[in-house]
């Protein structure tokens, strides 16, 4: 009976053992799959917030400012100031600089063959089926006269 015990204590601590592998194994996927998200989705969302932050404050806070100008005095007294062009555009210049290098980044990435999307795979290309031809036209002789 004590040897039962014995062999079942140890199999409890085996499954324990195993069952804290998986869980490793299923904590490393998850955090795998969030790097993988992050790694794929930031150059992306770097363009996007770069395009609301010009939109907004080119676009859409001029008219705002307008609009509320003209409801609380009657006129449009003074203009909206861009807020990202204060500080001589620097926001412009830095963000120019992480659009640039990490377009560059991707660009030799894809060069060199590292791709985070899945490759499409490829067939070869069809062979067309023509009688060989010579590479250059043969030359004409000459008549002799």
């Amino acid at each position: 009976m004590v040897h039962n015990q014995h062999i079942t204590m140890n199999n409890i601590d085996i499954n324990k053992t195993e069952n804290s592998g998986k869980d490793f194994e299923m904590s490393t996927s998850s955090a795998i799959t969030k790097e993988d998200w992050m790694s794929k989705k930031w150059r992306p969302m770097m363009g996007w917030v770069y395009m609301s932050t010009c939109t907004f404050d080119f676009v859409i806070a001029p008219i705002l400012w307008s609009i509320l100008q003209a409801y609380s005095g009657g006129a449009v007294t003074s203009q909206w100031m861009p807020l990202t062009l204060q500080g001589a555009g620097l926001y412009h210049v830095a963000m120019g600089a992480v659009l640039g290098l990490t377009a560059f980044g991707r660009t030799q990435e894809k060069i060199a063959g590292a791709s985070n999307v899945p490759a499409i795979p490829s067939r070869p290309l069809p062979t067309p089926s023509t009688p060989s031809t010579p590479s250059r036209p043969a030359r004409m002789e000459e008549p002799a006269l």
